[in-house]
């Protein structure tokens, strides 16, 4: 049932934006009366949550496997395997990312959204040291924030103006990243 209702709210959210959100039209969408629905989510924020909490988790296993694929290979390599999952990420659903993007900073997961940030800019930080032995301390924690920054910058803006090109858009990402990074390689 908890699928049911949270695969009803992505499909509203992809068809009519957060506006069209609401827990009587997921209950209706899921074929589930409100009553249930409430039984698992106490609000339409509570699903919004968890839909994000669910779309954090998939994109953080999703960049550990592309991760764990890079080892070996040059920096513009790694950090194209790792654009790859940005971009496929908000451009699988890009309705529903752009409507969970907008509206995360509206809910109170201030502490799950640094855990994610976190564990993405890990990653990265992993990569670089990995391929860029003359960053080192602070200066690499910092690459690795801003590379992250940098990514996600750019990936959510094509995202908001309706980029459907992925080749395109890992192109130009993992140009600006390599770009970022090269006077340090």
């Amino acid at each position: 049932m908890v699928e049911a209702i949270l695969d009803a709210a992505a499909r509203i959210l992809e068809e009519g934006g957060i506006g069209a959100l609401g827990t009587n039209a997921v209950a209706q969408r899921a074929g589930v009366s409100i009553g249930s629905l409430y039984q698992y989510f106490a609000s339409r924020d509570s699903i919004l949550a968890e839909l994000i909490r669910i779309d954090h988790a998939r994109l953080l296993a999703e960049l550990q496997q592309a991760a764990a694929k890079a080892g070996g290979r040059s920096l513009a390599e790694s950090v194209r395997l790792l654009v790859e999952v940005g971009v496929s990420h908000q451009l699988e659903r890009p309705e529903l990312a752009r409507a969970l993007d907008y509206v995360e900073p509206t809910l109170s997961l201030d502490d799950e959204t640094v855990a994610i940030e976190r564990a993405i800019n890990g990653i990265v930080l992993t990569l670089l040291k990995a391929s860029v032995p003359s960053l080192r301390g602070r200066a690499l924690e910092v690459a690795a924030a801003d590379v992250a920054a940098l990514s996600h910058g750019m990936i959510d803006a094509a995202g908001r103006r309706g980029e459907t090109d992925r080749r395109a858009l890992v192109e130009r990402v993992s140009r600006a990243v390599t770009g970022y990074l090269s006077p340090v390689d």
